[in-house]
């Protein structure tokens, strides 16, 4: 994978981690003061919203869970995979909002489950057909639209962070493929 590939999604996964997320507390806890770094205390049952990373150290403890809209499971990528499949060639379908972060941290967890569990086992490898199906899905979309003209704003609207990323890429080589391949005048001498 090129370093600007790899830099575009480790920049898009910073800012994940440094996002907001939402979590329930589930039980009381103080304050917790890091060199730097307060996290407000949290009583039982209450919602909060915090950094991401944070959040996923929390919750390790037992002191928070994530709510359930900001974590991706199988029912949601069959539903995700479905709206992909059955939109035309030119539709993208808008992602939850920090999908491919999720989705690589979601596919982290249930392979870690998956040593433990049959079941989990089962949930992984449906987890990573479905993932692979929409990828493959976007991916010939956006192939698409970078071949065509430049795309309007509304077009592209419906990309990720790393979609727009990789048309913009795309769509700048492919042109200049084709500008070189349509050069025949001065190559024909």
């Amino acid at each position: 994978m090129s370093k600007t590939v790899s830099m575009n999604i480790g920049n898009t996964d910073f800012s994940f981690e440094h996002s907001l997320v939402k979590v329930i507390a589930n039980r009381n806890c103080p304050e917790i003061k890091l060199a730097g770094l307060n996290v407000d205390s949290f009583e039982e049952g209450n919602e909060y919203e915090i950094q991401f990373w944070i959040a996923q150290e929390l919750e390790k403890a037992g002191i928070v869970r994530f709510r359930e809209e900001e974590r991706l499971d199988a029912a949601k990528l069959y539903k995700i995979q479905w709206t992909e499949r059955v939109q035309t060639v030119g539709q993208i379908s808008k992602l939850p909002e920090n999908f491919y972060p999720k989705l690589r941290r979601c596919l982290t967890e249930l392979k870690k489950d998956a040593a433990k569990s049959p079941e989990k086992l089962r949930e992984y490898e449906k987890s990573t057909h479905l993932t692979q199906d929409i990828v493959n899905s976007r991916l010939k979309k956006i192939i698409s639209l970078a071949s065509a003209s430049p795309q309007t704003e509304q077009m592209l609207k419906n990309l990720t962070n790393e979609e727009r990323f990789l048309y913009e890429q795309l769509h700048k080589f492919i042109h200049e493929w084709k500008t070189q391949i349509l050069k025949h005048e001065e190559r024909v001498e």
